[in-house]
């Protein structure tokens, strides 16, 4: 990802404010990540690598980052259908990206739980005994996280 000359710590806040005005518990949080899986015809070589065990099919898959304004801003890809979110997360080196945008670590982007837990990299608290508070923050988060699935569809 290339820090963008338009993303500016006061756009950062903006979106933060939006997110958290949409019934977000987080209060900073700007952006969300996820992957998405697309369809591809068998490919008569390297079969294993593309094949996504999850999704039963062979398939590219893409990561994106899309701020609440519907803007897409960052979209890597593709990667070979095996990989992992937070393997493709890894390679795509959007996190150091990121830290270097976010010095202050004051916002943090949101992802599915296939992501890592990190500093600026929040995901849903997982596990059988979640608390009350736990599962209304997961709950609202995933409400407003919905948008990204929506803008996978805009372009790929």
């Amino acid at each position: 990802m290339t820090i963008h000359p338009w993303l500016k710590h006061s756009d950062l806040n903006a979106m933060s404010e939006a997110v958290y005005r949409k019934g977000a518990p987080l209060s900073n949080c700007w952006a969300f990540i996820d992957s998405t899986a697309r369809l591809i015809c068998r490919p008569s070589q390297d079969q294993r690598l593309y094949f996504s065990g999850h999704k039963r099919l062979h398939v590219l898959k893409y990561q994106s980052l899309m701020c609440p304004n519907g803007l897409i801003c960052q979209l890597d890809g593709p990667y070979p259908g095996r990989r992992h979110d937070a393997g493709i997360l890894r390679e795509s080196q959007l996190y150091e990206k990121l830290e270097a945008l976010a010095m202050d670590k004051e916002f943090v982007i949101y992802g599915d739980p296939a992501y890592p837990l990190r500093p600026l990299l929040k995901k849903p608290h997982g596990g059988a005994a979640l608390t009350a508070i736990q599962q209304e923050f997961s709950s609202s988060m995933s409400a407003v996280r919905q948008a990204i699935e929506w803008g996978f569809r805009k372009v790929i």
